[in-house]
C-alpha cells in the first residue's frame, strides 16, 4: 500500500481533504499508554449494542416512538429476525465492523479496499450520501478520494470508531491523518473530517482514563480538536431553534452546548432544541450532551440516546462506543450482550464477536 503520508499529500494537493493544515501536526496534548482488552471489547460491543437498540425505531419522532413503544430499554421485535427481540445491525455497525475487518486483514488503512467492501455488500438503510458514494463509484470516478459526497451527514462519523485501534500507542498525527483519509471515502466535508478526528481522539483518551471525566472535559476536549482541524466554512442549522445562526462548525457547537448548560436542559429537551437528525450540526451536540450528562452511567447514556433523539441508531452507536471505551465490556448490561446476534450481514451470526476478539489479540490491527 502507498504510505498514508504520500496519499495525504496527493489528496491535499488535489483539494479533496477539507481540513486545516494543523491536521498534519496532530494533537497538542497527545496521550499514550496501554489499553485493557476489556475497554476495547467495551467500545466495540457498545457500538454494536447502541445500533441494535436504536435501529428498529430509527428516525421516528421522539413522541411517536414513545407512544408506540414506551421507554425502550431492550431490543424490540425485528422483522429481519422473525419478530424476535434480538440485536441486529443497521448500516451504522455494518460499516463500522467492515472497517475493522479491512484494518485487520490489510494490516492498516487501505482506502481502496475499504471502499470496495462498502460497495460490494448489502447495506441496511442506505443514506443519501452513501447512495451518492455508490453512484460515483459505479460511474468509474478515477480515485477512491473522489467517490465521497460533499455532505455534512453523519455517515462517516458513525463508522469511524475502529480507527482508534490502528494506532494502539495512543493519539498522534498519524492517527489523525488516517482518520481523515478514512472519513473522506464517503463524506468530503470539513465538519465530517473534523468530527471524525475529534471522536476518534476522544475515544483514545476515554480508553485510557482511570475514571469518568467531568462534563466540561468531554465537551472541551472534543470541541478543541474540531477547532484545530475544521476549516472556517460557514454552516447553518436546518431545523430546531437555532436556524438563524450561521458560522463555523466549532462556533455552533460551543454556542448550542453553552445554551444547554446555562438552561440545564435534559437530554430530550436539548436534542429537541437543536434537533437530532443525521446532520452533523444535530448529531454531534446530541452525542456530546448525552455524554456530558450520563457518561458515568453507560446503560442510562445508551438508553437516553435511543429514546431522546431522532436519528437514534447512529447517536446510540456513537454513545455506546464512547461509554464502552470508558467503562469496558463488563459495565454493559448482560441482557444486551446476550441478545446481540453479532451480525454484519443478513446471516453471519457471531461475526462481530470474532472480529472483536481478533482486534483484542492483535492489541489493535
Amino acid at each position: 500500500m502507498t504510505s498514508n503520508l504520500s496519499l495525504a499529500a496527493r489528496v491535499i494537493s488535489e483539494g479533496f481533504l477539507p481540513a486545516r493544515s494543523a491536521l498534519l501536526q496532530g494533537p497538542r496534548e497527545p496521550v499514550s499508554g496501554p489499553v485493557s482488552p476489556n475497554r476495547i471489547r467495551g467500545m466495540l460491543l457498545g457500538l454494536a449494542i447502541g445500533d441494535a437498540l436504536g435501529n428498529t425505531s430509527d428516525s421516528l419522532p421522539v413522541l411517536e416512538r414513545e407512544a408506540r413503544h414506551g421507554e425502550i430499554r431492550d431490543y424490540l421485535p425485528n422483522c429481519r429476525s422473525g419478530g424476535r427481540r434480538v440485536g441486529l445491525p443497521s448500516d451504522d455497525s455494518q460499516l463500522a465492523f467492515w472497517t475493522l475487518e479491512s484494518l485487520l486483514e490489510r494490516g492498516g488503512l487501505d482506502p481502496d479496499d475499504l471502499s470496495a467492501r462498502f460497495a460490494a455488500r448489502e447495506i441496511f438503510g442506505l443514506g443519501k450520501s452513501m447512495q451518492q458514494f455508490l453512484r460515483n463509484r459505479e460511474q468509474g470516478v478515477a480515485s477512491w478520494y473522489r467517490y465521497g459526497a460533499e455532505s455534512a451527514g453523519n455517515g462517516a462519523l458513525m463508522r469511524i470508531a475502529p480507527l482508534v485501534l490502528l494506532h494502539p500507542q495512543g493519539t498522534s498525527a498519524a492517527l489523525w491523518l488516517d482518520v481523515a483519509l478514512a472519513s473522506i471515502i464517503t463524506h468530503r466535508d470539513a465538519s465530517s473530517v473534523a468530527s471524525c478526528v475529534a471522536f476518534v481522539d476522544l475515544l483514545a483518551r476515554l480508553l485510557r482514563l482511570p475514571a469518568p471525566p467531568t462534563s466540561d472535559w468531554i465537551i472541551a476536549t472534543f470541541v478543541a480538536t474540531v477547532r484545530q482541524v475544521c476549516t472556517d466554512q460557514p454552516y447553518r442549522a436546518r431545523s430546531g431553534r437555532f436556524t438563524d445562526r450561521e458560522g463555523s462548525f466549532p462556533d455552533y457547537l460551543e454556542f448550542v452546548l453553552d445554551q444547554a448548560s446555562r438552561h440545564d436542559w435534559s437530554t430530550r429537551d436539548a436534542c429537541d432544541a437543536w434537533s437530532s437528525g443525521a446532520y452533523l450540526l444535530e448529531t454531534v451536540p446530541s452525542l456530546l450532551w448525552i455524554l456530558a450528562r450520563h457518561a458515568h452511567d453507560p446503560e442510562e447514556a445508551i438508553v437516553r440516546a435511543v429514546n431522546d433523539t431522532h436519528d437514534n441508531d447512529t447517536i446510540a452507536t456513537l454513545v455506546g462506543a464512547a461509554v464502552g471505551a470508558l467503562h469496558g465490556k463488563d459495565a454493559l448490561p448482560i441482557a444486551w450482550q446476550h441478545g446481540l446476534l453479532g451480525r454484519t450481514t443478513a446471516d453471519d451470526n457471531g461475526r462481530v464477536f470474532r472480529l472483536i476478539e481478533e482486534a483484542v489479540r492483535r492489541d489493535g490491527p
